[in-house]
């Protein structure tokens, strides 16, 4: 049992993987994508196959399906119209001056990763168990139930293929739920992570393989009614009675009621509570419990629980985000987390060693959201772009042919810096990974040194890519016309789904004044004469400035629009100008003897534009240093252009900071806006190709307006005959209704 325990716990915390959030610390979300999927079973490794060569036939077909054109992504299954490649795709195509794949591979990190992730794709593209009818035209109620059936499907498979590396984990899942959220999500990527980085190896024995076998299933229940990113204002409580060695857990006011925790409406038949610990008449602040909520077996809500379905949102229509009110609830002693902080059975508090051992796992999970910027952003440009070469409309000349949409600059305008950006949300998002991964270690082994700065900069990247990303998106729809507001182009989907990252994990606003806080803590250590590393270490320039001051004229001429290094250093001078403005603003109200609380209030505007600086300044640092990574010519020159096109249209859209601070001049401001125009001109003939880099199956993106094969027409017909309200030809309403009134009038 020791064995195969340990082999489970190793392969879950490897399940801990990108694409969504999971945390001992869930600020203020809808409970929502937490995309970590099932490890595979204990003591399996990758490539391991159970019964045969199941998954060697299915990768066979996916082969065969990969060597089609465009990979297999034009067999898309969104219609039964086959057809060839639409013209103008095959000359966008033909006119690229790079090969994608090769681009490809640079996301992927590497020839190898992108084959396997095509191997593990193609494993559920071809999987009739994975088929199903077109989800928009399912009830909210049938949509729950095809997810519930999915994610027990590919619990079972991905053990049976014995698929257990973290990344691949999430592709499956990936390719299984089509970029959606499902009701296992925080029993997977919150529950099954959290009783391993929290619980004693006495509660692992008594929970942990149970919750493997899906025999406990689990969700994450901190959010409230009343409280959702601050934390200390939760109202829960979890009151200690030594005399039976229980917990009582009470919502004692309607706002204390737990709310949101996706899986917790109709799945989940247990909770980890955050609540208020109360133990010998005093409150010791929120700590963990685990929560049986519903009799095994039977599924019924215990009693003094009270548990349901929030009803409709915005989106999620799969996921059974719900509600939690208990009433004097008792549970064992045993079923408080107790890794670092503990009750004794008389009572006694036994205080954590660090309150910083949370921060690792909130940077990991804000590194994720960035990477789920990056490739939400990325659907939605592939989207908007292919459409645009496909779509023809008005006149560019009068008595011509009608032109590609793509080949007006207004077009390219709203397109291309986003299609840039998603391209610096990859690479910031790696980076953010791999340092992660690089300290993880050093955390392990008690040096936090460097956490204080990764879970500022995290903070702030989560807050600015997810903004960014969710504004951007919804330009991708507005681009596409009227087609774009139809759920078959799939936009709407991608924005339902992505936007409510500005909010959990940590509300946005909320996530900048933390990185403010950090970047002000680092300006007045400068000011005291310390220095200061890592990515502020620019701050220490501000010092040598003062005592050696430079004319306008004389830093301005060091900025060449054309060289992205150059504009780091720009970048980075506006940052340093706004942090020491919010800096000595703050300092400006502080003197006016307000509290340091109401001071901070009234300077917070100023805060959020600083951090936002910081951030922006990181992304164009990060994306111009990877070009030096880039080995293949053509395509490092077309991801230049796309790093300067994302720097070039930053400064043109902050003007006024660059000029304010004396960093460009009005000639030079003149210049970038130019030069951000003949950029797209540049970027025109690899638009398409650029997209096709990204690598999203047909299956994956779910738009007809973004297929692959470009031929959105004859498809959206097909998709619209499919609409519930076409299974007849005179709908019941017309004899109910239209036809009594019509008689009558």
């Amino acid at each position: 049992m020791h064995d195969l325990k340990h082999g489970a716990v190793h392969a879950a915390q490897h399940a801990m993987q990108p694409a969504a959030p999971y945390t001992a610390r869930a600020d203020a979300r809808p409970a929502h994508t937490y995309r970590a999927a099932a490890p595979a079973p204990p003591g399996r490794g990758r490539g391991h196959v159970a019964g045969g060569d199941v998954r060697r036939r299915g990768v066979a077909r996916g082969r065969r399906a990969a060597a089609e054109p465009g990979g297999g992504r034009g067999r898309s299954g969104l219609s039964g119209v086959a057809a060839m490649m639409n013209a103008d795709l095959r000359r966008e195509r033909a006119a690229a001056t790079f090969q994608p794949e090769l681009l490809t591979h640079i996301l992927d990190g590497g020839a190898e990763r992108t084959r396997r992730r095509k191997e593990i794709e193609a494993l559920v593209i071809n999987d009739p168990d994975f088929q199903h009818e077109d989800l928009n035209f399912l009830s909210r109620s049938q949509r729950y139930e095809q997810a519930i059936r999915k994610s027990s499907l590919m619990v079972m498979k991905l053990r049976e293929y014995g698929i257990a590396d973290p990344e691949e984990i999430y592709w499956f899942k990936s390719f299984v739920h089509r970029g959606r959220p499902e009701p296992l999500d925080l029993h997977l990527g919150m529950f099954l992570p959290t009783l391993l980085t929290q619980a004693t190896p006495e509660q692992q024995d008594r929970f942990f393989m149970p919750a493997w076998n899906l025999e406990i299933i689990g969700t994450y229940a901190q959010t409230e009614m009343g409280h959702g990113t601050h934390l200390r204002g939760l109202e829960t409580t979890a009151t200690y009675d030594p005399a039976t060695q229980e917990f009582i857990l009470n919502s004692p006011t309607v706002t204390s009621i737990k709310w949101w925790p996706g899986g917790l409406g109709k799945t989940s038949n247990h909770a980890i509570v955050l609540a208020q610990l109360y133990t010998q008449g005093q409150c010791k602040g929120l700590h963990a419990f685990i929560v049986p909520i519903r009799q095994l077996g039977t599924h019924e809500p215990l009693p003094g629980i009270t548990v349901g379905d929030i009803g409709p949102k915005f989106g999620y229509d799969e996921m059974d985000n719900g509600y939690l009110k208990m009433d004097n609830f008792r549970i064992p002693r045993e079923n408080m987390l107790m890794k670092y902080a503990q009750v004794e059975p008389d009572g006694t508090y036994v205080k954590p060693v660090s309150d910083k051992l949370t921060y690792g796992t909130m940077v990991f999970i804000r590194s994720l959201i960035v990477g789920d910027s990056a490739r939400s952003l990325s659907r939605a440009c592939t989207i908007a772009i292919r459409y645009s070469a496909v779509r023809h409309q008005s006149e560019l000349k009068p008595g011509a042919p009608e032109p590609q949409i793509l080949d007006y600059q207004t077009q390219q305008y709203k397109l291309f810096p986003l299609l840039a950006t998603a391209y610096a949300f990859h690479f910031v998002g790696a980076y953010i990974k791999d340092t992660y991964h690089r300290i993880s270690g050093d955390i392990h082994e008690g040096d936090l040194s460097e956490l204080p700065e990764l879970h500022a900069l995290t903070a702030g990247l989560k807050a600015f890519t997810s903004w960014t990303a969710n504004a951007g998106i919804e330009e991708c729809r507005m681009a596409c016309g009227g087609h774009g507001y139809s759920r078959c182009s799939g936009i709407p989907d991608i924005y339902v789904t992505f936007t409510p990252s500005c909010t959990y994990e940590g509300e946005n606003t909320v996530m900048m004044l933390q990185t403010a806080r950090f970047l002000v803590k680092s300006y007045n250590q400068v000011s005291s004469g310390q220095r200061v590393t890592g990515m502020v270490s620019y701050l220490n320039d501000l010092s040598r400035q003062r005592v050696q001051p430079q004319h306008v004229a004389g830093r301005t001429e060091t900025v060449r629009i054309n060289d992205p290094v150059s504009l780091v250093e720009a970048y980075k001078a506006r940052a340093a100008r706004l942090v020491e403005a919010a800096a000595k603003n703050l300092q400006a109200e502080l003197n006016h003897r307000k509290s340091k609380e109401d001071a901070w209030n009234r300077t917070s505007v100023d805060l959020v534009r600083a951090s936002e600086a910081h951030c922006h300044y990181v992304i164009v640092k990060l994306f111009t240093a990877k070009l030096s990574e880039v080995s293949n010519a053509a395509v490092c020159a077309v991801l230049t252009e796309l790093c300067l096109l994302y720097a070039l249209y930053g400064i043109s859209k902050n003007a006024g900071d660059f000029l304010q601070a004396g960093i460009l001049t009005d000639a030079q401001i003149t210049q970038v806006n130019q030069r951000v125009k003949e950029l797209l001109a540049v970027i025109r003939p690899n638009a398409v190709a650029l997209v096709d880099s990204f690598d999203f199956h047909d299956v994956h993106l779910g738009s007809v307006l973004g297929r692959y094969d470009g031929n959105v027409y004859e498809n959206m017909f097909e998709w619209a005959k499919k609409s519930p309200l076409n299974k007849t030809e005179v709908h019941e309403s017309f004899h109910k209704h239209l036809k009594p009134m019509q008689s009558k009038l």
